[in-house]
């Protein structure tokens, strides 16, 4: 501690107790904040009486039902989904569909659980530290729930997908906790082992083989929470004109590859992000040391652009009748109740004195760690004005239909450039000087960089 450094001294708490009384409007927003949420006390009604839920862009069809991740981090696949669905019910004539979240969250429970398995003994072999920054930070949260676009690019290749309806969410699905505490200490006594053995001098083959072992045990775990997915299945369905269909039996890859791959092809999708911190030029490539949840799969890859050009292929994308798939950080300023993102929703400084939230730029956000992707929805809507301006997109979140406009969120221009931090758009879009970026070798950041962090 400094030596300047001075104690709330009795003298000081009375100085700070006496400011705060001599201003009646502190005492008029306490009196309201002890008794209601303080954000609900802050909220706009001048705002929230001009927002509207209407656009003059929007996709033809949006999907059916809401969909809700409950208490679990899987925002990412949810959106993904979201996204995938729009297409496919267009092609198969459906009122409503969804596929099924908890097909691609048992894959990735598992291939997570042998990535992290891998990343110990990669750590451990590399003369890394168990005390050390990079260990810690692996032990830390082995299989969160939460995800990046090239995690889910992983799954559906190797996997595949199913109808929701051919395997149906579970307890462990909607509500992860449980399972996760389980999966995370055995994920760390296994870890404990690998590098035991590495200490003692085993092959690669002995921690190969161990490691099947110690699968075998986080499948057990897996498959009774979540259950199993059947190698094969038989989906029958009736569409808009109640005409009968049946497909099967089919493996989930191939199901993928000839019914959902013509309408959404998720290697023809590329990831832009915007980083502005000053250390991470735009116009380069970036990935995130140890980030990534399938052994053998593609890396997670971040091609850094302006905040602007990521906006405007929102809008072109939503304009040829394309939703977007997004990540932001969904905490800061967000009227969660009425399902609006916008800067000016909330008037903190009328009701604090201060302003919050905005303080620092964007970069510096990241830089002092008050801002993070954490979250994943997409966009199916955007307005522009006469000169073509953008000014709001539409939302469509996994939180039920409880929320905003029965599940939909109206965010503005302003929000999107700060608090947005990647979308995913089809390529055909991307200028080719900006396609060439995903060419260079890209720079590694630490496996503790904001950028790292993962949508829930």
């Amino acid at each position: 501690m400094v030596a300047s450094a001075r104690a709330l001294t009795p003298d000081i708490i009375n100085e700070l107790r006496n400011k705060f009384y001599e201003n009646e409007k502190n005492v008029l927003a306490q009196n309201v904040c002890t008794k209601i949420d303080p954000l609900e006390a802050c909220m706009s009604r001048k705002y929230i009486e001009e927002a509207q839920h209407v656009f003059n862009h929007k996709v033809e069809l949006e999907g059916k039902p809401i969909t809700n991740q409950k208490n679990s981090g899987r925002c990412w696949i949810f959106a993904t989904l979201n996204v995938m669905r729009i297409p496919f019910m267009q092609q198969h004539n459906l009122e409503e569909f969804e596929f099924s979240q908890g097909y691609l969250f048992f894959w990735d429970k598992l291939e997570r659980c042998n990535y992290f398995l891998h990343n110990m003994v990669k750590a451990a072999r590399s003369g890394e530290s168990v005390n050390g920054r990079l260990v810690s930070w692996l032990l830390h949260d082995p299989t969160c729930d939460g995800g990046q676009w090239d995690m889910i690019v992983n799954l559906i290749n190797r996997h595949g997908l199913v109808p929701k309806k051919l395997f149906p969410e579970s307890f462990s699905c909607e509500s992860t906790m449980r399972m996760n505490s389980l999966l995370k200490s055995k994920l760390r006594e296994f870890g404990k082992a690998l590098r035991d053995m590495i200490a003692s001098g085993a092959s690669d083959a002995d921690l190969e083989s161990q490691i099947i072992e110690q699968m075998t045990v986080i499948y057990r775990i897996i498959g009774i929470c979540l259950g199993i997915p059947s190698e094969k299945f038989t989906w029958e369905y009736y569409d808009k004109t109640k005409n009968y269909n049946c497909i099967g039996p089919i493996t989930p890859v191939e199901f993928y590859e000839k019914y959902v791959k013509p309408s959404f092809n998720v290697d023809d999708k590329v990831c832009l992000v915007t980083d502005p911190r000053p250390t991470n030029p735009y116009g380069k490539l970036y990935t995130v040391d140890y980030l990534g949840n399938v052994v053998g799969g593609r890396s997670t890859i971040y091609n850094n652009q302006p905040v602007e050009l990521l906006m405007n292929l929102c809008a072109e994308s939503i304009k040829q009748n394309e939703p977007v798939w997004f990540g932001c950080e969904v905490g800061k300023r967000f009227a969660m109740k009425q399902g609006i993102q916008d800067l000016e929703a909330h008037d903190f400084k009328l009701v604090f004195g201060t302003d919050v939230q905005i303080g620092l730029t964007k970069a510096d956000r990241l830089l002092y760690g008050d801002s993070m992707m954490t979250h994943a929805m997409a966009f199916t809507a955007v307005s522009t004005d006469a000169n073509g301006k953008i000014k709001k997109f539409r939302v469509e979140n996994s939180w039920g239909d409880e929320r905003g406009e029965k599940g939909y969120h109206v965010l503005s221009a302003d929000w999107f450039s700060e608090f947005v931090f990647e979308v995913v758009v089809d390529k055909k879009y991307v200028p080719d000087d900006v396609m060439a970026v995903f060419q260079q070798e890209p720079t590694v950041l630490p496996a503790w960089d904001p950028m790292g962090t993962l949508a829930q």
